[in-house]
């Protein structure tokens, strides 16, 4: 449980920095400023979908197509709740709304997609090193 909670926090920590970086050199060059509340929400947003992504191992009975869109959706669900919960505070508008979902799918795509590229990087050298031993062993 302890080498589980020190991954997601280093990938929570690497994404938001990330993601907080692409913030910042977007609103430099388009001139817009962040305010601390979408500061606050970028790192719920990011922290929702790394620990949503770090279930895959939960849902290995599925095939990974259908794990992926599984956590597609619940990510997707629980950030727009989130935004719920904010818009009962600052309402937020329709184009709002668009914006929101799909900055989140751009995000997400990119940021699933180098996790299960390194996911199953590291299948392929578990696998690897289980045929050499494999190997070794009939000798």
């Amino acid at each position: 449980m302890r080498e589980y909670l020190k991954e997601t926090l280093l990938e929570l920590c690497c994404s938001y920095t990330i993601i907080s970086v692409v913030g910042a050199i977007t609103n430099f060059f388009y001139g817009s400023e962040t305010s601390n509340a979408n500061v606050i929400a970028m790192f719920i947003f990011c922290a929702i979908a790394v620990f949503v992504l770090s279930l895959h191992k939960l849902l290995t009975r599925f095939s990974p197509l259908l794990m992926i869109l599984i956590q597609f959706v619940l990510s997707l669900g629980l950030c727009c709740l989130v935004v719920f919960i904010i818009s009962l505070i600052e309402p937020v508008s329709p184009r709002g709304w668009f914006e929101f979902i799909r900055s989140f799918v751009i995000v997400y795509i990119l940021g699933a997609g180098y996790y299960y590229y390194r996911v199953f990087k590291d299948a392929k050298k578990q696998d690897k090193l289980i045929k050499e031993i494999q190997e070794k062993n009939k000798q």
